[in-house]
């Protein structure tokens, strides 16, 4: 099954700040965002700066930075959820510094660290960088699993080669430009504050307030029960990451002034697409039944990975990869995740409480319609009967 790279780019699709991926998020960053294993006693307050912090990590980043008794000030545009965290400073410009009032808000100030959730092309990013690199004392930048160049190597890690373009001043985020131009935004970072700079490297991240939905379908699909069309044959590798572990371990290794490259997805012990399945089916007491449907027929019924059949990535197809990447530095460096089924309780509950033309208008997975079309089909080419 040929993937298209855009349904692999799980860091965009989560932050939503990029307008091919772009996600809107509910004004509350979700239930308690610092529950993820985090015992660690907190370093002394610092001052950091976020550049967006308004969208799915950011307010997650905001949440964990308080617990642990920081001081934030959010930089953006103020078009996103502006009535968030009223109690936090805003700083209102552009990331674009050829755009509107651009970063001259920044100009001048001094924090111990900044924290860009929103970077995705490297002219804008070594604007911040540059301007930022004499007042603050850490770069941290959101950047992606997706910038690796070999997508089907197994256990991936942060010193295999990442992707290039041909032409380096292309701006244009797409199917094919997203990962290489992550790492180009990654390099600029570096250049400005050489051995200064955390550079995260998310996998699928989800949670409550992931308006991409390219998790929330699954546990919304369990929970309703029945036959459901399940992709493969449940032993494609599959990660995730709360968004609230992943701020967790980012304002960790803000206060250790930790440098470097980091792969930070999760579970900690490998999981499965039975597995993750299983998991959510024990979260939701479901009474679903899978119904697993092999790759090839998945494909002849156009039923596409990632975005149909979302978090999902056969493991023989040529990202296969990007559900097995190593995360030993990562958990070398303090990384801890929640078991997934408080993600997933946390993330109905969370959607739950959307309004109710938000709720029937999914933006990934099957429709109901069309999994009974795929089912039916399959059951027809098996000459099976239909399950339940």
């Amino acid at each position: 099954m040929k993937l298209s790279r855009r349904g692999v780019i799980q860091a965009a699709a989560a932050l939503g700040a990029v307008q091919v991926l772009g996600c809107a998020s509910s004004p509350k960053a979700g239930p308690d965002a610092s529950k993820g294993g985090d015992n660690t006693a907190p370093g002394k307050p610092l001052n950091i700066l976020i550049l967006g912090g308004t969208r799915f990590l950011g307010p997650a980043l905001v949440q964990a930075a308080q617990a642990r008794g920081h001081t934030l000030t959010l930089f953006n545009r103020g078009k996103s959820n502006p009535g968030l965290f009223p109690e936090v400073e805003k700083l209102q410009g552009d990331r674009d510094p050829n755009k509107g009032e651009g970063l001259k808000a920044l100009a001048g100030r001094k924090w111990d660290a900044v924290i860009d959730t929103s970077g995705y092309v490297p002219r804008i990013v070594k604007a911040s960088a540059e301007l930022l690199a004499p007042n603050v004392g850490q770069y941290v930048f959101i950047s992606s699993v997706s910038v690796y160049k070999e997508m089907t190597k197994k256990d991936l890690n942060e010193s295999d080669a990442v992707g290039t373009l041909p032409d380096e001043t292309v701006e244009e985020v797409g199917e094919t430009s997203y990962g290489p131009l992550k790492a180009l935004c990654e390099k600029a970072a570096e250049a400005a504050l050489p051995g200064r700079t955390l550079n995260i490297r998310p996998g699928l991240i989800v949670g409550p307030d992931d308006g991409s939905d390219r998790f929330t379908y699954w546990p919304l699909r369990v929970a309703k029960g029945g036959e459901v069309l399940a992709p493969g044959d449940g032993e494609d590798p599959v990660q995730v990451i709360d968004a609230r572990d992943l701020a967790a371990f980012i304002i960790r290794n803000v206060e250790r002034r930790t440098a470097g490259i980091f792969n930070v997805t999760g579970p900690l012990k490998p999981m499965n697409m039975k597995g993750m399945l299983e998991d959510i089916q024990k979260a939701t007491g479901s009474d679903a039944r899978f119904t697993w449907v092999d790759t090839a027929f998945l494909d002849q019924q156009k039923v596409t990975a990632f975005a149909d059949m979302p978090a999902w990535v056969p493991r023989t197809g040529p990202e296969s990869g990007i559900g097995a990447v190593s995360i030993a530095r990562a958990t070398q460096a303090g990384l801890a995740t929640r078991p997934l089924g408080d993600t997933v309780r946390d993330t109905l509950t969370w959607f739950h409480g959307l309004p109710p033309d938000r709720q029937e208008k999914l933006r990934s997975g099957l429709s109901a319609d069309r999994e009974k079309e795929v089912l039916a089909a399959w059951h027809q080419a098996k000459g099976t009967a239909k399950a339940g």
